[in-house]
């Protein structure tokens, strides 16, 4: 009967033949390679950090608020820390990591 014959294949390990094994063999290829042109893309893109940057996050009314400086600004915010009370702390820490000059009320 057709149960009977079911049955039988059921109980019958699966067979791998040429043609899984290829399709199997290709896929797996294909995700290493794409992988692999992940991470060289991911390690190659992007922009150098420069440093002579500054970012300060703190906290702000609504959550945290963000500061971020390059060059000349940078600088300005450094030589006039008396306008950034609430963030001094962290302002002449960045200012250290940028290699400005920190100047206090």
């Amino acid at each position: 009967m057709i149960m009977e014959a079911r049955e039988k294949r059921l109980s019958a390990p699966l067979q791998w033949g040429r043609r899984e094994k290829t399709a199997v063999a290709g896929a797996l290829t294909l995700l290493v390679l794409a992988l692999l042109a992940l991470g060289i893309y991911g390690l190659t893109s992007g922009s150098p950090a420069r440093a002579d940057c500054i970012r300060i996050t703190f906290p702000s009314t609504l959550g945290a608020a963000d500061i971020h400086a390059c060059g000349g600004k940078a600088r300005t915010m450094c030589s006039s820390g008396a306008r950034y009370k609430g963030i001094a702390d962290e302002l002449r820490a960045a200012c250290g990591r940028a290699g400005f000059p920190y100047r206090a009320p």
